[in-house]
């Protein structure tokens, strides 16, 4: 379960966008995480596929929703089963984003036996999770459809997963924030403590070097107080988010 947390957010410039969507999965991107958990899963060999199941074994095997859900990973799911047995062939029932019902075929794959048991575990790990995300996320966009607000996401993401978790919440209706430390300047209260002999107030100081240092980045500040929210309004922060 992906945990999702409420932040509100005022935005004093109109025209200011968050980060762009992950849309799409590069299998560029794609492989390195794959191959790391094919091998943290698979180790020296599938000693237990080996042993039982006849080298020219063929199957024909189906990936099923066993409850209602947003699909996400597909693409995860066919990179580990084409990494670990080339040959296979695979067939998406479904896209990611598409909603399933419990039952619903989302992928079938066939060819070798020991191909499709060597990497099923892998390949519905990250189903599950990523469906997972894209599930939660959906259910609070549909609550909030009504309104203007939008359902965001934050760096609280499994490690080494981020961009896929990221994609996740995109196939269920959310947006993306920042993608890490390098692509928005995001003052909290931490830093602010760091600050707190500064003049005229820590948010203004902050903001101030935020601009000169990187004046291409979009400038947030966290706040926990409605006196921080005025000094970042004062200083010119282009979104105060409330903590």
């Amino acid at each position: 379960v992906f945990a999702l947390r409420f932040r509100f957010f005022l935005l004093p410039r109109a025209a200011l966008g968050h980060a762009a969507r992950v849309q799409t999965l590069d299998i560029d991107q794609l492989l390195p995480v794959v191959r790391n958990a094919l091998a943290e899963d698979i180790g020296a060999g599938d000693v237990t596929s080996m042993s039982t199941v006849p080298e020219m074994a063929v199957a024909r095997a189906r990936m099923v929703a066993r409850e209602p859900l947003v699909v996400a990973g597909l693409a995860v799911a066919e990179a580990a089963f084409r990494e670990v047995a080339p040959t296979l062939k695979i067939t998406r029932e479904l896209q990611d984003s598409d909603r399933a019902d419990r039952g619903t075929t989302l992928l079938t794959v066939s060819g070798s036996a020991r191909g499709i048991l060597t990497a099923e575990r892998v390949a519905l790990n990250f189903v599950q999770r990523l469906s997972g995300i894209a599930t939660l996320t959906a259910q609070f966009t549909e609550a909030i459809e009504h309104t203007r607000a939008k359902i965001l996401d934050t760096r609280k993401t499994t490690p080494g997963l981020r961009l896929l978790e990221k994609y996740a919440v995109t196939c269920g209706g959310g947006r993306n924030h920042r993608f890490g430390l390098f692509d928005r300047v995001l003052i909290k209260d931490n830093h602010l403590a760091a600050l707190r002999e500064a003049r005229p107030n820590p948010v203004a100081a902050a903001v101030k070097r935020a601009r000169a240092a990187y004046p291409e980045l979009v400038v947030e500040v966290e706040a926990d107080t409605l006196d921080q929210v005025a000094d970042a309004v004062a200083a010119g922060a282009d979104i105060v988010l409330l903590d």
